[in-house]
């Protein structure tokens, strides 16, 4: 009896029944092109701002379903960085941290680009810079051999171990992955949002590293988005809502790679992901769009510098702890004359409202 599908004799002929995601894939395009639009909209340096907080929530999540928790801030730098935008002083990034935005970045940037396998191997290297996952010695740059046994996706205490799923053997994997980076550089005119969860299903199932295939087969999902919508800008995050979703993914993962190769199932499940990724999409970008309505609304009214650099650090919610005059003098290094003037005048607008309570030192919101 056979036990997963990478052992039928019609391995990897997926099919599914159409009919069935019709709804799903409808609902999934109108909300794309419905974020893409509203996003669009917006000047161009807010979109930049957009596509900065989506890959960094991106990157972050993506690690965090394989158990690595990577530094919010090193994450952000990195790509702003990478895409050359001016945010102020960041810390650098670590080698682990700038290697997966890399790849992330190379994958959605470049993804007109063919898929290759010296492509792949580079994004490997470049997820494990120092040859290690976490404290084990892995096999970089290269497809997994079977010489520390079979590659089996486990969960259980030591000798009460649960098998979920086994990878086709070592010796297969050339095969296996010519195949694959031949139908996914290969239009064959099915819808490419339905590809990116093929794509990222057979990815898992071949699994033809010896760690990091999860992180490899999201970003390859985000490539094949990326070509559904044919732009570089990412508004969402299909690998946060995975990361929410994280145990229904692997129980429809399992299922699948334990059933037939009718994957209508595991595609229904995929869209209904993307579909909750582009809901989450609007509260996550729900600081860059109150900001671009700020300014937008405030289009002809007259500010100097500093009041642009406070309000800017206010809106985006990076403003640590109240703000007062002695703190907008420190940062606008001007004196603490001029920063009460700046600050009044703003209050006067009705743009920053004077806090409730007393104390020590007057302190300010936003009004908005």
């Amino acid at each position: 009896m056979k036990t997963y599908i990478h052992e039928l004799p019609d391995w990897p002929r997926f099919h599914w029944t159409a009919e069935s995601l019709t709804q799903g894939l409808s609902s999934v395009r109108f909300k794309q092109g419905q974020l893409l639009g509203r996003m669009e909209a917006l000047g161009f340096s807010f979109q930049k701002e957009a596509v900065l907080q989506t890959l960094t929530s991106d990157v972050l999540r993506s690690s965090e379903i394989e158990g690595e928790i990577l530094d919010k801030a090193q994450v952000r730098s990195s790509i702003a960085r990478h895409l050359g935008m001016d945010i102020g002083t960041l810390p650098p990034a670590d080698r682990n941290v700038e290697g997966i935005v890399e790849m992330m970045l190379d994958a959605t940037q470049n993804y007109h680009e063919p898929l290759t396998k010296k492509r792949l191997l580079g994004w490997h290297a470049s997820l494990f810079p120092t040859g290690h996952s976490g404290i084990r010695t892995i096999k970089v740059g290269a497809w997994r051999d079977d010489a520390k046994g079979p590659m089996q996706v486990v969960s259980g205490p030591l000798g009460r171990e649960r098998v979920h799923f086994e990878a086709p053997a070592a010796k297969r994997i050339d095969q296996e992955m010519a195949a694959f980076i031949k139908w996914f550089n290969h239009d064959d005119k099915s819808d490419l949002v339905l590809r990116a969860g093929i794509a990222h299903l057979w990815l898992v199932t071949i699994h033809p590293f010896e760690d990091g295939n999860g992180r490899i087969a999201r970003a390859i999902s985000d490539m094949m988005l990326a070509r559904s919508e044919n732009s570089q800008q990412r508004f969402y995050s299909m690998s946060a809502q995975i990361r929410d979703e994280r145990k229904a993914y692997y129980e429809i993962l399992e299922r699948t790679q334990k059933g037939t190769l009718d994957i209508t199932e595991w595609l229904d499940w995929f869209l209904g992901c993307l579909d909750h990724a582009f809901d989450k999409a609007w509260n996550t970008l729900g600081t860059v769009l109150r900001k671009a309505r700020f300014w937008e609304s405030h289009a002809d009214a007259p500010f100097n510098e500093r009041q642009r650099k406070i309000l800017n650090k206010m809106l985006d919610g990076a403003f640590e702890g109240k703000l007062t005059s002695s703190k907008w003098a420190k940062m606008t290094e001007c004196s603490q004359d001029t920063a009460l003037r700046d600050i009044l005048d703003l209050a006067k607008r009705e743009i920053l409202m004077k806090d409730s309570g007393g104390g020590r030192s007057t302190s300010y919101s936003l009004s908005i």
